[in-house]
């Protein structure tokens, strides 16, 4: 899922999840949305991960890409700290395949490794692992709550360090899966 949203200071003027194919799509349709123009763009925010290697380089392959045509400066934001500022106390929780789940820290664990007791899950990992981290006690909102989505509109909220897009960094936990033929 890529989530994409226009935002002019703490307003909101436009916020879309797609899927990671038709984001430009969706960036352009927002700013249409709002009768502007990318060149009335001041900066870019961009999800760092973790989460799916390949959805956070094309995150940042894009993000890179507009900064470069817009002139402008950007910053990364994680992608657990946009999922934890969806609600008070909430502990993020991402499928990280393989049977484990990205928790702050960042690590990956097993999900029955989490220690969640009474508090709220949210993310693609609480959905996908709830009977497991329910019977730990944790508490995990319905499939369809939109706080199990990192929105971009959270991403924007906690930008803080804007600089060259080309320097924002993606926050791998694990190796990549794949591996040079005869590795």
């Amino acid at each position: 899922m890529a989530t994409s949203a226009l935002v002019d200071d703490d307003e909101v003027l436009g916020e879309r999840a797609s899927a990671p194919a038709t984001l430009l799509e969706d960036v352009d349709a927002l700013f249409r949305q709002a009768s502007m123009r990318p060149s009335d763009l001041d900066a870019l925010v961009v999800g760092t991960g973790p989460g799916s290697f390949t959805s956070t380089r094309i995150g940042l392959a894009v993000a890179r890409g507009l900064a470069i045509a817009l002139g402008v400066e950007g910053a990364g934001v994680s992608t657990l700290d946009a999922l934890a500022a969806a609600g008070e106390g909430a502990l993020p929780v991402i499928d990280a395949r393989r049977g484990e789940v990205f928790v702050p820290g960042p690590k990956a664990l097993p999900p029955d490794a989490i220690e969640a007791e009474g508090r709220v899950c949210l993310g693609s990992g609480a959905v996908r692992y709830r009977d497991v981290l329910t019977a730990t006690g944790a508490i995990v909102p319905p499939d369809d709550d939109p706080r199990h989505v990192p929105r971009a509109v959270l991403h924007a909220q906690l930008a803080r360090a804007f600089g060259p897009v080309a320097e924002i960094e993606p926050v791998y936990v694990r190796a990549p899966d794949a591996r040079p033929h005869g590795a």
